[in-house]
């Protein structure tokens, strides 16, 4: 048996579908199924039940994914232990967030938790979103915090997950700033296109400026000059006066109280996200439970 085996067969579980999947792994369907397949001749047994859709697992599959999660957790362990890390004290909580979040977001979040709660000894797990949110289906994580919007939602089981929403994230443009206005100010022409600084295809922020873009009345003529998966990227190439960037507000607080950058545009080319927190439903420890009512408590609205 492989460990990729199991990776695609928790991925299945989650998505319900091969395509979708196979598209998640970075591998064709059909060599995606013959990864299944394989899974299901090694164990002797049908996991899947190809007769539905979408994909259910069969009562067999049922019975074995309880066990995949504490496989693939296990030998993740053992990897840890075998390269030398440190291993987790006793309640220490695996946090999986994209990077953005893991930088700006999560440790202000962390510190108003604990100033009700008491400590919180954590992992963090600094990664894009598919990967973090692969990590909660996996048990890579106890715990996974990212964005969501209603044009790319995060795809989780709400019989299986528990969901609390933490805050909003808003991503706008911003520029340079000259002389104390943007360098670069949206829509630009269509004779002098501005220079943008965008989000690699593959990350979720790629498709939200996207969605920034195709929400204004009027049309941005930009000219793609550098692109990147990581915000803090793009934010440093925006400093040197590369071009326009959209960043999520919270990553340039400080920039924009030091005049360093300004927005790109007016009340246009704005898109809000929710920012939620997500664990298992079942298999929670006692410390967890704890945590995770007092989040849900400090979450509701006064």
């Amino acid at each position: 048996m492989e460990i990729k085996w199991l990776e695609d067969f928790l991925s299945l579980v989650e998505t319900h579908s091969f395509s979708r999947s196979a598209e998640q792994r970075h591998i064709t369907q059909p060599a995606f199924s013959r990864r299944i397949r394989a899974l299901e001749a090694w164990l002797g047994a049908d996991l899947i039940d190809r007769t539905s859709y979408p994909t259910r697992l069969t009562p067999a599959g049922e019975n074995f994914h309880s066990h995949a999660v504490t496989l693939l957790a296990a030998a993740n362990e053992a990897r840890a232990e075998a390269r030398g890390e440190t291993p987790l004290a006793k309640d220490t909580l695996r946090f999986a967030l994209p990077h953005t979040l893991a930088l700006t977001f999560f440790p202000k979040w962390l510190a108003s938790i604990e100033s009700g709660f008491g400590a919180v000894a954590s992992r963090l797990i600094a990664t894009n979103v598919h990967d973090a949110v692969l990590s909660l289906v996996e048990g890579g994580c106890d715990l996974l915090i990212c964005y969501h919007h209603p044009r790319q939602p995060v795809q989780l089981d709400p019989a299986r997950y528990e969901m609390l929403q933490l805050g909003k994230e808003t991503l706008r443009p911003y520029s340079a700033c000259a002389k104390g206005e943007a360098l670069y100010q949206l829509p630009g022409r269509a004779a002098t296109p501005l220079p943008y600084l965008a989000y690699a295809p593959n990350a979720y922020l790629s498709r939200m400026a996207e969605i920034a873009l195709e929400g204004s009345r009027k049309r941005a003529y930009l000219r793609k000059v550098y692109e990147t998966d990581m915000a803090e990227g793009l934010k440093v190439m925006a400093l040197e006066g590369h071009g326009v960037a959209f960043l999520p507000q919270s990553a340039v607080t400080r920039e924009l109280k030091q005049k360093q950058l300004s927005l790109a545009s007016g009340a246009e080319w704005i898109v809000e996200m929710d920012v939620r927190i997500y664990r298992e439903r079942q298999g929670g420890t006692p410390f967890l439970d704890r945590l995770w009512r007092h989040i849900e408590a400090s979450s509701r609205p006064a």
